[in-house]
């Protein structure tokens, strides 16, 4: 069964898309199956790897709200071994129509059931809150990563989102675990950005990823092109920190590449 990681931070600008495109794309290129499902109504991954939300006939929404099967709604992308579940806007109104359901934490994990199977790894974008719809994806997931910018603010509502996932853990899914924090928008050239990883890697220690992601136009080039920064540049900053951090995943997880994820 594969292993279904959530990228989340409920502050916005930390690069958990990026991330969560990035290392899709980078175990995609490792040989791994991977399925990046779009679970942020603004659909960033979506259009970041070339599909257009507004063109949709299924998405995430449907899928989510048992309105579709999960292999109905899911794309290829460009990227061998790289799967996508979009979304659109509509999205937003899952919120909404979940608040009067029983077990409305539980949609996301029965959607995504059914496609454990045929992937290594699920890896779900989460939108920048704290919302119903990110409860659902910790709930459905094996392990989450936080995305930390290294700036000032960095441990900003990172305390929120730590009582969250214990929650999860405590009332709804006692499987879940912190992957690690992983420190993104990089310039060792700051002696405040240099502070902020050693502070971070003091307070969590292993929990922190080594790699860092480094601050590169690339990586903000790349979703206008619609791909990863892999299909972007092979050879960029960029390219080389999500390769490692992939690899550090691999490493965490005790896998090979090629290797199936087994989670029971």
């Amino acid at each position: 069964m594969g292993k279904i990681i959530s990228i989340a931070n409920q502050k916005g600008g930390v690069g958990k898309t990026t991330t969560a495109v990035n290392l899709s794309a980078a175990l995609a290129v490792m040989e791994y199956k991977v399925l990046l499902v779009d679970a942020d109504p603004q659909a960033n991954a979506t259009s970041g790897l070339g599909v257009n939300p507004d063109e949709l006939e299924k998405s995430a929404y449907e899928c989510f709200m048992g309105r579709a099967d999960v292999a109905d709604c899911i794309l290829e992308t460009d990227t061998p071994n790289l799967s996508l579940l979009p979304t659109r806007i509509d999205l937003v109104g899952a919120e909404v129509e979940l608040v009067n359901e029983k077990k409305r934490e539980y949609f996301i994990a029965r959607a995504l059931e059914p496609a454990r199977e045929d992937y290594d790894f699920i890896i779900i974008d989460c939108s920048p809150s704290l919302g119903l719809i990110t409860v659902n994806a910790l709930t459905a997931s094996d392990s989450v990563i936080i995305p930390i910018q290294s700036e000032y603010f960095a441990l900003e509502g990172l305390g929120k989102l730590l009582n969250t996932v214990r929650i999860v853990q405590t009332r709804l899914n006692p499987k879940l675990n912190i992957e690690g924090l992983l420190i993104t928008m990089y310039d060792s050239r700051l002696r405040l950005a240099r502070q902020v990883v050693e502070d971070v890697r003091q307070h969590f220690k292993s929990l922190v990823f080594d790699t860092l992601i480094y601050r590169n136009t690339k990586l903000a080039e790349a979703p206008s092109y619609g791909c990863s920064v892999i299909s972007y540049d092979a050879t960029c900053q960029g390219t080389i920190n999500y390769l490692n951090l992939a690899n550090e995943i691999v490493k965490r997880n005790k896998l090979k590449p090629g290797v199936r994820v087994d989670n029971k």
